[in-house]
């Protein structure tokens, strides 16, 4: 049985085992399209959806993992893309999973899977040298993040509307609140 978000029960039998085949899968989500790749070769179903092989062409920074609450972003290159559709897609703040696909041997069926990474893209950095042709570097952070960030929201009625339009009136008497006098524990 798998205990953590993420793992199917299939890649729980899988991590027990003592030798896997591992697939590391990208899911970019950008507005015009989602990017579906992994770092083996062909093909690949995973979650019925199909993943086109990048081989060594994709690299996966190291991924850190603790009891802490604390997060860390992961790094994502990617060479022999065509440029053109990393300059014109807008990526900033767009979700992207790092799954971990366990295959059988010499087979492209997948026997598991699990996530490793749920995060969002914030930056990338293109580089263009003779040697090594364009490489693409989308750098990525966790979501754990925006709980180091000062939220601007208030409990008042322009907050409210701002958050979920002109038509919610749950914090119209707020203000009202603020100056009523209540007896609590008086007889009257």
């Amino acid at each position: 049985m798998a205990t953590r978000s993420g793992i199917d029960a299939k890649a729980a039998i899988k991590l027990a085992e003592d030798h896997q085949n591992i697939i590391f899968a990208i899911k970019a989500e950008f507005d015009t399209s989602t990017l579906l790749l992994h770092s083996g070769g062909g093909d690949l179903v995973i979650n019925s959806e199909t993943y086109t092989g990048a081989g060594t062409l994709l690299a996966v920074s190291d991924i850190e993992d603790s009891n802490d609450l604390k997060s860390a972003g992961v790094t994502f290159q990617l060479s022999g893309m065509d440029l053109s559709y990393a300059v014109t897609e807008s990526y900033q703040n767009r979700p992207i999973t790092l799954l971990l696909a366990f295959v059988s041997g010499g087979t492209d069926h997948v026997d598991g899977v699990m996530t490793l990474y749920k995060g969002r893209m914030t930056s990338t950095s293109i580089t263009d040298s003779p040697s090594d042709g364009v490489m693409i570097t989308l750098i990525t952070e966790n979501r754990l993040l925006d709980l180091e960030r000062p939220c601007n929201y208030r409990y008042t009625k322009e907050s409210q509307v701002a958050l979920a339009g002109s038509g919610d009136t749950g914090f119209d008497a707020v203000e009202k609140l603020q100056d009523t006098d209540i007896l609590w524990g008086r007889s009257t």
